[in-house]
């Protein structure tokens, strides 16, 4: 495995990694939600579409958000790694 995919492996294996994407990811994409769908559920007009829509927006914005926490985090470690080495 190549050096970057080993610290890929190390973000992923951090909590805070899973965290900092969860709190902001969830939260995001439940927002994102209630102003896309928000309508159709006060309005009592869900079908299988809404219901789709309502649960994807949070995982893809969770998705998002981890990519961006890992990618993150692995900065973090080549930096640290970059800077035990000199």
């Amino acid at each position: 495995m190549s050096p970057t995919g080993r610290l890929i492996q190390r973000a992923l294996a951090d909590p805070s990694v899973w965290a900092r994407a969860a709190k902001l990811g969830l939260s995001v994409g439940l927002v994102q939600a209630a102003l896309n769908q928000g309508d159709h559920w006060f309005n009592h007009r869900v079908d299988a579409i809404v219901v789709l829509k309502t649960v994807l927006s949070p995982l893809i914005t969770f998705s998002v958000a981890l990519c961006s926490s890992v990618a993150t985090r692995v900065e973090s470690l080549k930096s640290t790694r970059t800077n035990t080495t000199l």
